[in-house]
């Protein structure tokens, strides 16, 4: 099993769950209010004055097999709208109850 850790602009939330949606990843943990700034391009997200805007993250436990395909969609998703920004890291999960 893989943990998909998902960052993102709060604009693109219903992009994303439908990803994971269409994707039959059904279990996840949301955070809604997420600061972040993004280590190449982009502006930050930090809920101040002058960066108002946040990011919201999601983090989803799926089998190996569901990974490339919901990585996919993301890219796509990211590729139509670049400067809002999705990011997704996977780390391996060792063991789960």
């Amino acid at each position: 099993m893989k943990s998909i850790f998902i960052a993102f602009d709060q604009a693109q939330a219903e992009t994303v769950q439908a990803i994971l949606s269409r994707s039959n990843a059904r279990g996840f943990s949301a955070w809604e209010q997420v600061q972040g700034c993004g280590s190449k391009t982009g502006e930050p997200h930090l809920g101040s004055h002058a960066w108002p805007t946040m990011n919201s993250a999601i983090l989803t436990v799926v089998d190996d097999t569901q990974v490339e395909p919901i990585l996919q969609r993301l890219r796509e998703a990211d590729d139509e709208n670049p400067m809002l920004g999705i990011r997704a890291f996977v780390w391996n999960i060792e063991q789960a109850i």
